[in-house]
């Protein structure tokens, strides 16, 4: 299985599980509450999407990624496209982070 493939199916099985959030205001809101474990943002988001929530998630201490189109991101969670989503689960997290760095380490 490609990491991206792991990336995505985990963010799935996030959303089944009901541990995961989209959307700019969902995703705003948890990140605030200081319920979002992880923040992942669409590569072709606006700018000013992406600036916002690394200031924010700079901020509240939350790590945030860019990754992925909206389409996939979208895709993994059985919506239509989604620029943001937060995880509200510190194992999810865990995991996903886990594979996100490895795959931009080049392992």
């Amino acid at each position: 299985m490609r990491k991206r493939d792991k990336v995505l199916s985990l963010i799935g099985l996030a959303v089944r599980a009901g541990r995961c959030v989209s959307g700019e205001a969902k995703t705003e809101s948890e990140t605030k509450s200081g319920r979002a474990a992880l923040v992942i943002v669409a590569s072709d988001a606006s700018e000013n999407t992406k600036k916002k929530f690394q200031n924010m998630c700079e901020f509240y201490r939350v790590p945030i990624y860019i990754y992925g189109d909206k389409d996939t991101l979208g895709h993994a969670m059985g919506k239509e496209f989604r620029a943001s989503l937060a995880i509200l689960d510190e194992g999810f997290a865990g995991g996903i982070q886990k594979e996100l760095d490895s795959s931009m380490s080049g392992s």
